[in-house]
């Protein structure tokens, strides 16, 4: 909420501290000032959320404030934390965006709001046009020191920064990617056409059941070695695993045919990994498993459908008895 009964705590020096307004004359910085105003927020309160558009920003005076962006699949990442005289959510105000995260109050805040309450920056154009222009102008200038600066960091810490990546996606158990990777990047993996091939290993849980976590553990690792070598032989795509035991692998340039027959190679290697020898009274553990696969966009030209439906008739399949490969075949372009 806005309070003028706190003006009186706004140094005029905070707005010149401001990037964006860093190539102003005294004057303009003048104007600006005179255009802000006061905000106070109560601990826990939000100072915006995803989706709103970036129409002010902000320069905190008292408090703490976080922002926090919700990840896919439930959870939160904190971005950044801002302490007294950092400037909150300028970049996103100078590319006139919207915001992908949302800001909370850790603590009891004071912040100045630029434009003030009630203000845009359409009203300013038309009081102070060559202010705004200049405004807009420094902007473009901020935006792109700010691009080159994350764009030198990255080309000298590459490798750095790829491991981290893989880091990030990786199955810490089998060396796989997670679903989260999946879901991250498929708009930029996907290509048409791209396979989807998923696999559920039969009777595991007897297995663990019967013999340890242990031994299901090694299990999976070598189920997972089955499946990079299948990509190595494919020579392309992403080996994955989804949910527990569940598993596969993402092609992309993959049609039916190639799908069908990366299917049965799968599903031969898994039939033909070693045996768990038998322990006492338990008999030696014969692997199986049972695999649906996709291809999107014919199968179904909606992803997400694709996804969900593949991996619905691959439980269907695995509860009937499984050890059998299945097409998902949904709704065709």
């Amino acid at each position: 909420m806005a309070d003028s009964g706190v003006q009186s705590v706004y140094d005029q020096s905070l707005i010149q501290k401001a990037e964006l307004f860093s190539a102003l004359l005294p004057s303009e910085r003048d104007f600006i000032h005179s255009r802000s105003s006061i905000l106070q927020l109560r601990k826990g309160e939000r100072l915006f959320s995803p989706g709103e558009h970036a129409e002010h920003f902000y320069m905190l005076i008292e408090g703490s404030i976080h922002v926090v962006r919700p990840i896919s699949g439930g959870g939160e990442d904190e971005m950044a934390r801002f302490t007294v005289g950092d400037s909150i959510g300028d970049f996103d105000f100078a590319r006139g965006g919207e915001y992908d995260a949302y800001a909370e109050a850790v603590t009891d805040c004071i912040l100045v709001m630029f434009p003030g309450l009630g203000l845009t920056m359409d009203m300013f154009a038309l009081e102070e046009p060559y202010t705004i222009s200049r405004i807009l102008l420094n902007s473009i200038v901020m935006m792109t020191s700010r691009i080159k600066a994350t764009h030198q960091i990255i080309i000298e810490n590459l490798s750095w920064v790829q491991e981290l990546h893989r880091r990030a996606y990786e199955d810490p158990g089998t060396g796989l990617w997670k679903q989260s990777f999946l879901t991250d990047e498929i708009n930029r993996i996907l290509e048409n056409p791209t396979a989807l091939i998923m696999l559920k290993p039969d009777r595991f849980k007897t297995l663990v059941d019967s013999r340890g976590h242990n031994v299901g553990d090694e299990a999976m690792i070598r189920i997972a070695l089955v499946l990079k070598s299948a990509i190595r032989r494919i020579g392309r795509g992403w080996p994955l695993r989804f949910k527990s035991n569940e598993v596969g692998i993402l092609v992309n340039k993959c049609d039916s045919s190639l799908a069908e027959t990366s299917a049965r190679e799968l599903f031969k290697a898994i039939a033909a990994m070693e045996p768990v020898p038998a322990q006492g009274d338990m008999p030696a553990f014969s692997f199986s498993a049972t695999i649906s696969y996709a291809v999107w966009p014919h199968d179904n030209t909606i992803w997400e459908d694709l996804l969900n439906e593949n991996y619905a008739l691959l439980l269907d399949t695995w509860r009937a008895g499984g050890n059998q490969i299945v097409h998902y075949t949904g709704r065709e372009a």
